[in-house]
C-alpha cells in the first residue's frame, strides 16, 4: 500500500484509541482532579490496546506471529508514550498551556513517531525474497 493511502488507514483507525485516550483524559481532569499528564497517560495505554489489533488486521494487514509484532509495536509505543508524557509534562505543568491545546500538539507528534515505528518496524512486511 502506498504510504499516503496507508497514513491515511492509520489516522483513521488511530481516531478509536484517540477517542479512548482523550476520554480518559477528560475525565480524569475533570471527575477525579487527576493531573492532566497522568490522565493522559493512562488513556493513552487504554487506546493502545484497541489500536494494536485494529492496526494489526485492518492498516497493515499484518501476517507476523502476535508475539512479535506485538512487542515490536509496544516498544514503539512506549516511545510515544513518553514523549506524550513528557510533553503533556512540560506544555501543562509548566508552560501552563491549555491541557487540550496541549493534547493535542502531542497527538500529533505521537501520531507521527508511532506511524513511522509501526510502518517501518513492528508491522513491516519481510522483504520479497530473490530467487
Amino acid at each position: 500500500m502506498n504510504l499516503p493511502r496507508q497514513f491515511m488507514r492509520y489516522a483513521v483507525v488511530g481516531a478509536s484509541g484517540t477517542l479512548v485516550q482523550w476520554g480518559v483524559l477528560w475525565a480524569g481532569v475533570r471527575y477525579f482532579a487527576a493531573p492532566a499528564a497522568v490522565a493522559s497517560s493512562i488513556g493513552y495505554v487504554l487506546g493502545s490496546l484497541l489500536n494494536y489489533l485494529l492496526h494489526y488486521f485492518v492498516t497493515f494487514g499484518s501476517g507476523k506471529p502476535h508475539a512479535e509484532a506485538a512487542s515490536k509495536y509496544y516498544s514503539v509505543l512506549g516511545v510515544g508514550w513518553c514523549i506524550n508524557a513528557g510533553l503533556m509534562g512540560l506544555l501543562v505543568h509548566h508552560w501552563h498551556l491549555n491541557y487540550w491545546f496541549a493534547q493535542f500538539l502531542a497527538t500529533g507528534v505521537g501520531v507521527l513517531w508511532n506511524f513511522a515505528g509501526s510502518r517501518w518496524w513492528a508491522f513491516k512486511h519481510p522483504a520479497a525474497k530473490a530467487e
